[in-house]
């Protein structure tokens, strides 16, 4: 996401977790000292005289930029050395951005620290507003370029200074049939601070304060969730109920939020001419629509070789017919479950980075040597995990709720694949390192193949194999299935929402349709598990971004195929592709490995890999595992 749009949720340790947090704390010794970030390298603190100095900056530097060039872009453009005149505009504009995207990214990790923390909230939200406001002198400028005529702004970025601005300014050119009168422009940015922005905090702040009782505890989101992967089967039954409770009790809360932004979509897409309710997402990806439908249809047409057949395989293993709900990601039985320290986490994600290329290694190594990770899980931050770019003069930032949990080495490859690719596309510029969902999921994702390849291929415990195996298959499915799922929830949400407000019955019979549909019979989806479609944050702050993991998901499968081919050049063309950022359309990076997404047959590829897994695992030796305790 932009930096000017971060939509964060969480916060540290508050005094009035009692023993929660004395408990949270005694668990923190068995994973070690666990960092926590410093932000100092964007501003020091909410009082910081550096970011009052700055934040008063780009508001004059806003002005001053509409005063200098609005109303006078095209007689730029027309004029003597109209190359070098349109890249000093987009050169000062990009300064602008650069400023505006640390400012709002210094706010938006410090709310994310602690969501319940009015300080912090009062904080991000006055920052938000001045932003908004100032980032109002702006608008005008990519909507007069837009107004040139192609074959003078052709002329103009043919050679010359703006040749390098040329990606950007053909991204821009994609969004000039869905673009608005300026005044109409402008009111939609000042009101989004009123609008979606704020419904957005409201689901952040609604998720940060509850509290979910489970074991004698009232526990946050992150550590309820985690509870669903216990060895106990009773502790998974119990927070299974507890986060149904729970969302149960709030349902009139997010049912409210789902049905406003929906129409606040709605109204937006209408007023733009986007047809349909994916559009602007597919547009802001630079994808083209046929392409999701291919792969939303293989991965559907797939669910039968998938997850159907994957959870008949683990219901077996437990002694059932038929898994609830809750034991979907429980560990394999009678498998050991240990709690893997921070330390040996870091060192088997850099391991793995490392034999794949030094250079990868090197710079997922500065992340934890200058505290650019906050790891710890504490009451009201951030549930679940992310890299933020913030700009391209500094870092990046990641958040992860580590607990010792496999998955949670898994989510700390992957956050840091993501880290790694933005490090790399920030010589890009604020304008050209940001990339498209396209290929946004790329590097995380390959983060994560590289670390299971290497643990897996360092197993030899039958035993052990067998659950890294089911457990990579699980992960997959949830980066596949699930998110396919969830995108076919969201469009009959938006489409029938277009009909009427819906209530939260509906909502709950929509998720409960589309989540049989795509788990099958082996799961047992019982009354309990109608409100969980209620804590996504993507349905939330990036309406269809979901479908990005799975197309990122079979994108690497078909990646790293080509890589254990050991073809040369292999690492070269990889960095190539992560250095572009969003300087390059996503066609473009991948035809170097032979690959092209536009082939009807590109997602299959990926998916067979999938298959491939499932069918290792039933080949192996029948697991002698007892029913599910």
């Amino acid at each position: 996401m932009s930096a000017r749009a971060f939509a964060p949720a969480g916060s540290p340790l508050r005094s009035a977790e009692g023993a929660s947090a004395a408990r949270a704390a005694a668990h923190a010794v068995d994973l070690g000292p666990l960092p926590e970030w410093d932000l100092a390298d964007l501003y020091s603190g909410l009082d910081a005289p550096d970011f009052r100095r700055d934040l008063a900056k780009a508001e004059a530097d806003c002005r001053s930029f509409s005063e200098t060039y609005a109303g006078k872009i095209a007689q730029l453009a027309s004029g003597p050395d109209a190359s070098g005149k349109l890249a000093a505009a987009v050169a000062a504009y990009e300064a602008i951005e650069e400023l505006l995207g640390r400012l709002m990214s210094y706010a938006g990790l410090v709310y994310s620290g602690d969501t319940t923390d009015e300080a912090r909230a009062k904080f991000y939200g006055d920052t938000r507003e001045r932003l908004t406001d100032a980032s109002g002198n702006l608008l005008f400028f990519a909507l007069e370029l837009n107004r040139i005529e192609d074959g003078v702004l052709d002329v103009a970025m043919s050679a010359g200074p703006l040749a390098r601005y040329a990606p950007w300014i053909e991204d821009l050119r994609r969004e000039k049939p869905f673009q608005l009168e300026d005044r109409i422009e402008k009111l939609f940015l000042e009101k989004s601070v009123t609008a979606n922005a704020a419904w957005d905090r409201l689901f952040n702040e609604t998720i940060a304060a509850l509290r979910f009782p489970v074991q004698g505890e009232r526990l946050p989101l992150e550590p309820t969730l985690n509870k669903l992967q216990d060895p106990d089967g009773e502790v998974r039954r119990e927070a299974a109920g507890a986060l149904s409770e729970v969302f149960r009790e709030n349902l009139r809360v997010f049912t409210l939020i789902t049905n406003t932004l929906a129409k606040d979509k709605e109204i937006s897409d209408r007023w733009r001419g986007f047809k349909d309710v994916a559009d602007a997402r597919h547009l802001s990806n630079r994808v083209e629509p046929e392409v999701v439908a291919a792969l939303v249809d293989a991965v559907r047409e797939a669910y039968p070789r998938l997850s159907h057949r994957y959870y008949r395989l683990k219901a077996k293993w437990f002694g059932v017919e038929a898994l609830p709900y809750w034991d979907r990601n429980a560990p394999l039985p009678k498998v050991e479950q240990r709690t893997i320290p921070w330390t040996e986490a870091r060192d088997t994600v850099l391991d793995a980075y490392g034999a794949f290329s030094p250079k990868m290694a090197g710079i997922a190594r500065d992340f934890f040597d200058r505290r650019w990770i906050d790891a710890p899980t504490r009451p009201g931050k951030a549930p679940g995990a992310f890299a933020h770019p913030t700009v391209p003069s500094v870092h990046p930032y990641v958040l992860v709720n580590y607990q010792g949990k496999p998955r949670d080495v898994m989510t700390l490859a992957h956050e840091l694949g993501h880290g790694v690719h933005q490090v790399m596309a920030g010589h890009n510029g604020a304008l050209m390192a940001p990339t498209p969902l396209t290929l946004a999921e790329t590097a995380s994702v390959f983060g994560e193949m590289l670390t299971f390849r290497r643990l897996l291929a360092a197993t030899t415990n039958t035993t052990q194999r067998r659950a890294m195996l089911a457990a990579k298959v699980e992960d997959m499915i949830n980066t596949v299935v699930r998110q396919i799922a969830f995108y076919s929830f969201e469009r009959k949400v938006h489409l029938a929402r277009a009909e009427g407000e819906l209530t939260a019955e509906q909502i709950n019979g929509l998720w409960m349709s589309v989540q049989a549909e795509s788990l099958g019979p082996a799961i047992t989806l019982d009354a309990g598990y109608e409100p969980f479609w209620a804590y996504i944050p993507h349905f939330i702050h990036s309406p269809f971004y979901v479908y990005a993991y799975a197309f990122g998901d079979c994108l690497v499968n078909s990646l790293y195929g080509v890589y254990a081919k050991a073809e040369g050049g292999f690492v070269e063309r990889y960095f190539a592709l992560l250095s572009a950022g969003g300087s390059k359309p996503y066609g473009e990076l991948l035809a170097p490995f032979g690959l092209d997404a536009r082939d009807p047959g590109f997602w299959q590829i990926g998916l067979g890999m999938i298959e491939g897994m499932i069918a290792e695992l039933e080949g192996m030796e029948e697991p002698n595992l007892a029913t599910s305790t």
